[in-house]
């Protein structure tokens, strides 16, 4: 059935971009011809061809003589409203999460700490440090810290746990309900540098996230710093519907 109204090349764009990041369309696939998709948009072919420019803009797919348009993109993508841990959206994806806790101590709250768990300042915390991985490749420093409420259960979670979301819902009935998320890029610190193998010169992206309980009390306060060729996010938006921001993995 043709869409009741032509859909505009953003539009085509969008609709595209996700079904290319949820695997619809492989890499190294072709994707249907600007025929068909302007068939199944109900659009011409020359929205059709903006729409495709876009898309080979942001390296997802590449024009191939004779042949039409071809998938370049191998990244998996994870939606933040899906509300999942790293080690739960990897699994869903066929990925294997792994992880190692680096460091692992009491202290005594930072103003920055006291400010988003809601507790004073001095107040006790747990902090961990954390490297994760993805298929057996580090791409992602994890720093959390925890409110006193919490934390002697965290600390008594094993360092190998693929995912404490889990194991904080199964062990103690904790359960993450919602959660923000503020995302930049930080430079290289000495530390970065060792735990993730790379270069000074190199910058991170990082996320930061504070995680609720259902009952608006924060769980953990963390900070992921991803490396620069394993992560991007994409966000998109329409008047109709809430944004949505994606985390994709090259493989």
């Amino acid at each position: 059935m043709l869409p009741a109204t032509p859909r505009s090349h953003r539009e085509i764009m969008s609709d595209l971009m996700t079904r290319i990041i949820d695997g619809e369309f492989s890499p190294g696939s072709r994707l249907p011809s600007e025929t068909k998709l302007s068939l199944h948009y109900g659009s011409t072919r020359g929205t059709i061809r903006r729409a495709l420019a876009g898309l080979e803009d942001r390296g997802l797919v590449s024009p191939v003589q004779g042949a039409g348009w071809t998938v370049r993109s191998g990244r998996q993508s994870q939606s933040f409203e899906e509300l999942r841990s790293f080690a739960q959206w990897a699994r869903s994806k066929g990925l294997a999460p792994g992880g190692r806790v680096r460091r692992k101590e009491f202290g005594e709250a930072t103003a920055a700490e006291a400010r988003r768990l809601w507790v004073s300042p001095r107040t006790r915390v747990l902090r961990v440090t954390r490297t994760r991985s993805i298929d057996g490749r580090d791409v992602m420093l994890e720093r959390t810290s925890y409110p006193d409420w919490i934390a002697d259960r965290l600390a008594s979670i094993a360092d190998d746990e693929a995912s404490v979301v889990e194991a904080l819902s199964r062990d103690f009935g904790i359960v993450t309900a919602f959660a923000e998320h503020a995302i930049d890029a930080v430079p290289v610190s000495s530390a970065d540098a060792e735990l993730l193998g790379v270069r000074r010169a190199s910058a991170l992206l990082r996320v930061r996230r504070v995680s609720y309980t259902a009952a608006g009390e924060p769980i953990e306060y963390g900070e992921d710093r991803y490396l620069p060729d394993t992560v991007t996010f994409l966000v998109t938006a329409s008047r109709e519907s809430t944004p949505l921001t994606r985390t994709e993995f090259s493989r």
